[in-house]
């Protein structure tokens, strides 16, 4: 018997989302991040309220605002690129430009107990002296980039610069000294303690040294991340520290390069470690340089290129710590989707600068909990300066200068575009709020059927002001998006906790795939005998190798028959799915050739395989159908089929019939015969002939048209030179079901 393999391929099913009411909600602090605030922060507790409103200070015009420093009477310095610009914005007045140094980045800023301003700039970095609006070099370091800047109280400059990772001590005009070489890239930050005490950060191996004296410094910290991008040395003598993995300082480089038409020039980093021993830890000693001391400063040389910064998504790409004053240090925040660029502390509160869409974070030291203050959407937030009644942020491209202070009187919140996986019907929209006198929150939504809201997205919905659950009016679609608008009074602001949409998408129809019917052969049952004197042998025949017999039976010798040890079945197997998770029966139903109606076979089957005893089928072809139904998941109105039906079976299970004719001599030989074969089907074409003498060999035969391709053949078998004897000669046929048909003949 012989069956065919059929496959069948639906279209592909569509992510997975059961075809019952669903709800998409927004509750959390992550939900809502999803969003895009305007005017609005974000909680860590999953909170909407109105944000402190930004007001731009100073617009430069310029690529960046790399640093600002605040002098003693509230006067603001920025320090920009890419034009090597630097501006003075007065309290309450405009900004002016006060200094173009010739180098095209102005990277750091300090400025002294006196109210002078230093300025570094990059690349060839020099540092500049600016009082009473002019401005003087003060000191040359001869190194390529001047990160960063620190004064102290009694007027001691500190530099950090790159390519050599060093910190210079400046006392006058032309007067400076290395003071400690970090045996890093890059100094990226310096700080002074509430000690007094000079603080530096590094890159590439992210490390914060306090550095107690000339080549005398103890690594504080030692982050995961590359590059130490801001420290902030609080009142009570703790340390906030913010590092990344994005490397800020090389596309500082990258941008200076730029500036001036060249590649970026790095340094490799040197082969040389700083070794803290366990003794030295306990004793407050510092690291001990496994290098020569440092020589005084000379003209850089050129250097190969930096190794990129390679970040991979979800791992740490930023993080803000905290060192207590006995070195202790913890994780306050991190992040695996944006940089961290500076923090400042706003009294109890620290606020945070990161590269997403300028967004700012204000955070909690003492509980670690962070909320979404602001996002611009206006580039990056690089610099952070706090004041009494807010604080500033430099964005970047925009270099612009903007103030947060008192909350907006309004603002809005856009949530992500939600897909339904098809089109669905809307039910009501609701949320949780908590408002306030003469506040007030409003929702609205639109929908759409395509994944980005365009032209062909229906217009926002009117006004939805009953949070308790108000219809959707928007048209049923595919993709769906809402908005809130929350208003303040009187320095007020309302709270929008959540937000659920109901809906029921349309229901899918199931999906079958690889729909197969073939031939399975299992053992025959056979009844075990049941132990009966009446039933056994009086006696028994053995044949021995001396040819004796036995005594003999009154019944005779029985011919022992062989019997068939396998029963055939068909097996019918097939894929389903449904991209709703609907639950599927399945039904099976069969057709003969000629037969113009389906004939029900089995239904309501939970399993993708059924068998079935093949000799239920006579010879000839048929079609098998699979119907999957999700009726179990869904009503009577909405619930979906789907078929698959198999190309024609063909189930033939009877032999050919052969036939021998008389063998006649040929030629003048005695020994030489013809016989003439006919072999006939009565279902399917003969797929092969062949013989046997003597239970040898199978030797194929061809018919006498010489295509055997029918179901019916007639062959010639020749047989020449055959010693003198008796020949058993037979003759088998197959036909396309693989069923063999037998004949013999005895030659002597």
């Amino acid at each position: 018997m012989r069956t065919s393999l059929i496959s069948g391929f639906l279209a592909a099913a569509l992510p997975l989302l059961a075809a019952s009411p669903q709800a998409w909600e927004l509750s959390s602090y992550e939900d809502f991040l999803k969003g895009t605030p305007s005017g609005l922060s974000i909680g860590r507790q999953g909170r909407l309220t109105l944000a402190p409103k930004p007001s731009e200070v100073f617009a430069s015009s310029q690529g960046a605002i790399w640093a600002m420093a605040r002098a003693g009477d509230g006067t603001l310095y920025l320090a920009t690129g890419h034009s090597g610009k630097l501006f003075r914005v007065p309290p309450g007045g405009p900004g002016q430009l006060v200094f173009t140094a010739p180098e095209p980045e102005v990277f750091a800023l300090a400025i002294d107990s006196k109210g002078i301003l230093y300025a570094a700039t990059s690349p060839n970095g020099k540092i500049y002296r600016i009082e009473n609006g002019r401005a003087t070099e003060y000191f040359r370091p001869w190194t390529r980039y001047i990160w960063s800047l620190a004064v102290t109280p009694d007027g001691v400059l500190y530099a950090g610069t790159g390519d050599q990772g060093r910190v210079y001590r400046i006392t006058g005009p032309g007067q400076g000294e290395l003071y400690f070489d970090t045996e890093q890239l890059h100094v990226t930050a310096l700080a002074i303690d509430a000690k007094g005490r000079l603080l530096a950060g590094t890159e590439p191996n992210g490390i914060l040294y306090r550095v107690d004296a000339k080549d005398t410094a103890f690594a504080l910290y030692d982050s995961t991340l590359p590059e130490i991008r801001s420290i902030l040395a609080a009142p009570d003598g703790s340390l906030y520290v913010a590092a990344l993995g994005g490397s800020l300082v090389r596309q500082q480089a990258a941008a200076a390069a730029a500036s001036t038409g060249a590649a970026t020039p790095a340094v490799t980093t040197p082969n040389v470690s700083i070794t803290v021993t366990e003794e030295g830890v306990q004793h407050g000693q510092p690291p001990t340089p496994k290098t020569p001391a440092a020589q005084p400063p000379t003209q850089p040389q050129p250097a190969a290129d930096t190794p990129p910064i390679t970040e991979y998504p979800g791992v740490e790409r930023a993080a803000l710590y905290r060192i207590a004053t006995d070195n202790t240090a913890e994780t306050l925040w991190s992040s695996t989707e944006e940089n961290l660029y500076d923090v400042a502390l706003n009294g109890n509160r620290l606020i945070l600068a990161t590269d997403r869409n300028a967004r700012i974070y204000e955070l909690s030291p003492r509980d670690r909990k962070s909320r979404l203050l602001s996002e611009s959407r206006d580039g990056e937030a690089l610099r952070l300066l706090a004041d009494g009644s807010g604080f500033l942020a430099a964005t970047s491209p925009s270099a612009r200068l903007l103030r947060y202070a008192a909350s907006a009187p309004e603002g809005e919140f856009e949530s992500p575009i939600h897909d339904a996986t098809t089109v669905a019907r809307w039910g009501r929209l609701s949320w949780r709020s908590e408002s306030c006198t003469n506040c007030k929150v409003v929702l609205h939504v639109r929908t759409g059927n395509s994944p980005t809201p365009d032209r062909t997205w229906s217009p926002w919905s009117g006004p939805l002001t009953a949070a308790a659950g108000a219809p959707i009016p928007s048209p049923n679609a595919r993709y769906v998006q809402w908005k809130a608008a929350l208003t303040g009074s009187a320095g007020r602001s309302p709270v929008l906790d959540s937000v659920r949409l109901a809906y029921l998408p349309q229901n899918q129809p199931p999906t079958l795939t690889a729909l197969t019917v073939s031939s399975l052969a299992s053992p025959i049952a056979t009844p075990a005998a049941k132990p009966n004197a009446a039933s056994q042998p009086a006696y028994s025949i053995t044949v021995t190798d001396s040819g004796d017999a036995g005594p003999s039976s009154a019944s005779g010798t029985p011919t022992q028959p062989v019997t068939r040890s396998t029963v055939e079945q068909l097996q019918i197997a097939w894929s389903g799915d449904d991209p709703d998770s609907d639950k599927l029966a399945y039904k099976i139903e069969f057709r003969a050739e000629g037969q113009s109606s389906w004939t029900f076979l089995k239904g309501n089957l939970a399993d993708t395989t059924y068998a079935i005893d093949a000799e239920a089928f006579a010879d000839g072809r048929y079609q098998f159908r699979v119907t999957a139904s999700d009726a179990a998941s869904n009503s009577a109105a909405s619930a979906r089929e789907t078929d698959l039906e198999s190309a024609p079976i063909l189930i033939d299970r009877t032999p050919p019939a052969v036939t021998l004719g008389t063998p006649k001599r040929t030629g003048s030989s005695s020994l030489a015969f013809e016989i003439p074969i006919e072999a006939t089907d009565a279902a399917s074409p003969l797929t092969r002939v062949e013989y046997s003498l003597n239970a040898g060999p199978w030797r194929a035969l061809d018919p006498d048209d010489s295509v055997l391709d029918s179901a019916s053949e007639r062959l010639a078998l020749r047989l020449a030179n055959l010693p003198p004897g008796e020949y058993l000669l037979v003759v088998r046929a197959y036909d396309s079901g693989n069923n063999p048909g037998l004949a013999r003949a005895l030659l002597k």
